[in-house]
Order: C-alpha cells, then structure tokens, then sequence
C-alpha cells in the first residue's frame, strides 16, 4: 500500500471510529462502508473535513448482491466514488440498504449535486429509494414501465411489452408474448474442417 493510501485509511479511521467500517485497500483504492444509519452524516463529513476533503461525487450506483459468489448479508447498496482534488485521493463509499423488500437510503445531493441523475438511474434500475431527493422518477426506463431491470430476480423479457396501436392511434402495454426458449449452440463438423485441397 502507498503511502497516500495509508494517510488516507488512517485519517478515516480518525474521523469516524466505529462509524464505519475498517477501511479496506484493494486495486489501489481504499474503500468504506458505512451503515444506513450513518450515511448521511458520513457523506457530509467526507466533504467537509479538512483532513478528507472530497468536494467531488464521480459515480454512485446501485448493486443487487442476491447472486454474490459466497455473501449472504444485505441485498441492496449503494456504491459512491469520491475524489479529493486537494490531496489527490479517490475513495469508494459503499452503504446497505436496511430493508430488502423496500431498499431506502438518504439522498447526497443536499451535499453533492452531481448526485441527481445517478440516484435516479440506481432508483429506475434497481428500486433504490433516495429520501430527500426532490424528484425521484425514472430516467431510463418508460413511467410505465413495471419493475426494476436490473434486479438478479427480474426476468430476462420482462413482464410487458409495448407496441403502436393504430386503432387507439396510442402506445399500448400488453403482457410479454414471447415464449421462454432455450437457445442451443449447434455444432458443424466438417471432414475437411483444417485440410488444403483435401489433403493433410
């Protein structure tokens, strides 16, 4: 580990105490996580504190961890990619949601604008509800559109499909229509497959 990165591991560790996480360093970045509970108040001091310095939100996104290889802990979380330009450090921010039936975490754009769009696409996506944003609607996805596409649970058709109407002279939904198929490789095999004119 650099000697950037254990400055920067330390002053969290000063900072927050049991508030988060051991900071953990992997691929060259440090990474924390932080309980719902704390979120907010994490996130502002991240921004705010003299020793940390992160005036700038890069990313956020939602993660569904209900297919992780070897995890059985909370299903939904939130992950923030902050940069400080006064020291020069990235850090990577990840929160769980509490509930897993209705995933719901604090908003960061009262901190961070740039938060806007991103927590709306993580909500359109994977349902992730960001109190205190000041329009959560979808971003990506039709205002009709049913469910959350990038669920590990939501199917690979979806539920409903959508298609101009010449009578209605509208847009209409209907059930999918598709039938489920397996799709199967199918295997050509040539005698000649790798000869030149026939010969070996």
């Amino acid at each position: 580990m650099s000697a950037k990165l254990e400055k920067l591991s330390q002053s969290l560790v000063d900072v927050f105490a049991e508030r988060i996480a051991a900071p953990v360093t992997a691929f060259g970045e440090v990474t924390i996580e932080v309980s719902a509970d704390h979120y907010a108040d994490v996130m502002r001091t991240l921004r705010d504190h003299e020793a940390l310095a992160f005036e700038q939100l890069i990313d956020l996104c939602g993660v569904d961890y209900s297919t992780y290889t070897g995890y059985s802990g909370l299903r939904y979380a939130t992950v923030v990619h902050l940069l400080s330009i006064k020291h020069n450090w990235r850090l990577r921010v990840r929160a769980f949601s509490a509930d897993d039936a209705f995933p719901v975490i604090a908003s960061v754009t009262g901190i961070w604008t740039a938060a806007e769009w991103f927590e709306r696409e993580s909500f359109d996506l994977y349902g992730i509800m960001y109190d205190g944003h000041a329009d959560l609607r979808r971003i990506l996805t039709d205002y009709g559109f049913v469910g959350h596409p990038f669920r590990k649970d939501f199917p690979i058709s979806g539920y409903v499909e959508m298609r101009y109407d010449d009578e209605q002279k509208r847009v209409v939904y209907q059930p999918v229509t598709i039938e489920p198929r397996e799709v199967t490789p199918r295997i050509v095999r040539e005698e000649q497959y790798g000869k030149v004119d026939g010969r070996g």
